[in-house]
């Protein structure tokens, strides 16, 4: 084949396997040698099941020469964010804390949609602790690099699913996102995240974050990233919070274009701090839009930042997770994330509830804005991937993830779909911007992200991915 198959879609694999012109066990094949070469140097990977992988691809081949695919999925290798259950491997949440001698012997919803369709679940993916930061190194698998440059962070906590899935390492890639843990590796690692709205795909267990946490894919193309939400957002009898079944098809309308949408472009949301170079870039790359006949404005929101309430909320998950834990096991956790828990012990019921009207204030203000515009656009990240093994860039002011992530966590609080758009680079590195829409219009924020990307496909590091091993 004259394509690099560890570079192809799962919609071009699928095609290949329906005229048996590429094989299941050909591409796993290659996608475990991928991840036998690079993973020692990125560490996106902390459980890898070749023996299970080449099983499922066996079966998948089979399946596909007797022409009888098993789903939507069948022999596409693909990936579990290491915060999610997966029959048959421990999750433990990249911490010391959790005992992997105990038995493991249930899907999270997601999980069960993707095998049921045949995907090829290769293995868990590194992620900090608990998912408590948003860059992805642990106590218990050590630090995931940035496949552009290894000396940098891939950002996280889901760092080792976008890792993956801009070095070949598979097309498809579930993960999670509390407060921007999808978008904000996508954005570093040049690769598209979605984060639906919050209730479409059933989780089980629920986080102590509950209504900030959601699950979704990371991918290269936005076709994957649908075709998977298509899967994954199916009920589940698990999830007591679940939406009831939307019915949407995601793939349907991809690619009728945005001719004619209102689009609201803001720099900041009226508090963040961005580098001129990523905003300079950024900006430019509203004119795809007009070309694609949208309207877009710049407007002032002046939102106030609502880290005020994300912090507390924050605080709270943290405190959860660790509460249940023995001093012995509170010994092996981040002292960071042991301090950052401590509000969380202490906040009232009432103090919780003022900061759960503040949210709906917030969440009132979004859709008021868009009753008049289709999709809000922001920058994803002020500033590009920095030195790996730090919580925040090193040798400046900043000392918390969220003080360089501004853009991520308000839409955790809001449940709106969000989408992370790889648009370019700024010395040497990706960028993106994020694409924002109403509740439910998660088939919206897909559309437009499509429409964008047939302008400008992204771009994978395929050239230099070992350059600097």
């Amino acid at each position: 084949m004259s394509e690099d198959i560890l570079y192809l879609s799962a919609s071009r694999l699928l095609s290949l396997y329906k005229s048996g012109e590429l094989s299941p066990v050909e591409v796993t094949r290659s996608v475990l040698s991928q991840v036998a070469e690079l993973n020692p140097v990125i560490n996106a990977f902390c459980v890898l099941d070749e023996d299970h992988a080449m099983r499922c691809a066996q079966a998948s081949e089979a399946r596909w020469f007797q022409g009888k695919p098993m789903g939507l999925l069948d022999g596409v290798p693909a990936s579990v964010k290491d915060l999610v259950l997966a029959k048959g491997w421990p999750t433990r949440r990249g911490s010391l804390t959790i005992n992997p001698d105990q038995v493991w012997d249930e899907d999270g919803p997601p999980v069960a949609r993707m095998r049921e369709q045949g995907a090829i679940i290769l293995g868990k993916t590194t992620t900090p602790e608990f998912g408590w930061k948003g860059v992805t190194d642990s106590p218990l698998t050590g630090i995931t690099r940035n496949p552009w440059n290894h000396e940098m962070t891939p950002g996280g906590s889901s760092g080792g699913a976008a890792a993956a899935a801009a070095l070949g390492m598979g097309p498809l890639h579930l993960a999670t996102d509390g407060g921007g843990s999808i978008r904000i590796p996508s954005a570093f690692c040049g690769v598209f995240g979605f984060k639906s709205t919050w209730g479409l795909v059933p989780v089980h267990p629920h986080s102590p974050a509950l209504t900030l946490w959601h699950q979704g894919p990371i991918t290269r193309t936005v076709e994957d990233a649908a075709l998977l939400q298509h899967v994954i957002a199916r009920p589940d009898a698990r999830d007591w919070y679940q939406t009831p079944m939307e019915s949407i098809d995601y793939l349907a309308h991809l690619n009728s274009g945005i001719q004619g949408w209102r689009i609201a472009y803001t720099p900041d949301l009226g508090y963040a701090e961005v580098d001129p170079a990523v905003a300079a870039a950024i900006e430019q790359q509203l004119q795809v839009f007009k070309d694609l006949g949208a309207v877009v404005e710049t407007i002032d929101l002046k939102l106030d930042d609502p880290i005020a309430i994300m912090r507390p909320l924050w605080a709270v998950a943290l405190a959860l997770a660790i509460e249940p834990m023995s001093a012995e096991q509170r010994a092996l956790v981040e002292p960071a994330m042991l301090e950052l828990a401590e509000p969380g012990f202490t906040l009232s019921a009432l103090d919780y509830r003022r900061l759960e009207r503040e949210r709906e204030k917030l969440g009132r203000q979004m859709n008021n804005l868009h009753a008049t515009y289709d999709l809000l656009i922001t920058p994803q990240m002020p500033i590009t991937a920095f030195q790996a093994g730090y919580e925040v860039p090193p040798g400046g002011k900043r000392q918390r993830w969220w003080e360089w992530s501004p853009f991520t966590y308000p839409f955790n609080l809001t449940q709106q779909p969000t989408a992370t758009l790889p648009c370019g680079f700024v010395d040497g590195l990706p960028i993106a911007m994020q694409l924002v829409g109403a509740k439910f219009s998660d088939a919206k924020v897909l559309r437009a992200a499509r429409a964008y990307e047939s302008k400008n496909p992204f771009v994978m590091p395929v050239a230099t991915m070992k350059a600097n091993d």
